[in-house]
């Protein structure tokens, strides 16, 4: 069975009491293409920093985040920038584009324990994001890039400070996630781990290596509807 298919029960989650959720294209649907707009302000602060062409600068910033996690990374490690500026300038974005969601709010709120947004973001975009989806009151933390010492998922060190940060017992824990390579250390933890996808598994906007396939065993589940999901979850 593909697991797109295959439903949650309740009982799958009644033991989880922290529910841990990525921020860009999982609390907010993938075709809304919030990223888009940082991506463009990413690719103009490497050219202006490297003196490159648009296109080139862009090719190095997709290197970076491949080989590094994160564009921000691989800009410290290879020219020492100040990783505050950067995430001033990346997140210089128009959230009106953003739609409320009070049915994914509710569904939030209903959910037995605490719920945590871990980003590769900063926690103002963090909070700009879920104040546009109204949801931002539902949470009871956001564990950022810089909390985690600019070092981005799918380290397995940056998992490990914000599980001992917030005394998570991962066997009660569920992480749900855009991309498959960050489910791995959560499910050898023994996490519950959900992928976020586009509808329709549309990936207009999405590399070749960000998506899944039926391989992906650290992968519990698959859904395209996380509203729908966890209020399976809470029925």
């Amino acid at each position: 069975m593909n697991k797109l298919d295959r439903q949650p029960t309740k009982a799958d989650f009644a033991h989880v009491t922290d529910w841990v959720f990525d921020l860009d294209n999982t609390l907010y649907p993938h075709h809304v293409n919030l990223f888009s707009q940082i991506d463009r302000n990413m690719t103009a602060y490497v050219s202006t920093l490297l003196t490159l062409e648009p296109v080139e600068a862009k090719a190095l910033q997709k290197q970076y985040y491949r080989d590094h996690g994160t564009t921000l990374q691989g800009l410290m490690i290879h020219h020492g920038i100040d990783p505050n500026d950067f995430l001033e300038k990346a997140h210089a974005i128009d959230y009106s584009v953003v739609p409320a969601d009070p049915a994914l709010g509710e569904a939030i709120k209903a959910l037995p324990g605490r719920k945590f947004i871990f980003t590769n973001g900063s926690v103002r975009h963090a909070e700009m994001t879920a104040r546009a989806l109204g949801i931002l009151e539902n949470f009871d933390d956001i564990f950022d890039i810089v909390a985690a010492d600019y070092v981005p998922k799918p380290a397995g060190d940056t998992y490990h400070k914000f599980m001992q940060l917030h005394r998570v017992d991962t066997k009660n824990a569920a992480m749900f996630e855009d991309l498959p390579r960050n489910l791995l250390v959560p499910r050898a933890l023994g996490m519950k781990t959900v992928l976020l996808v586009p509808r329709n598994l549309e990936y207009e906007f999405a590399e070749a290596w960000e998506k899944t396939s039926d391989e992906d065993d650290q992968i519990d589940y698959v859904t395209e509807d996380l509203t729908g999901f966890l209020t399976r979850l809470i029925g």
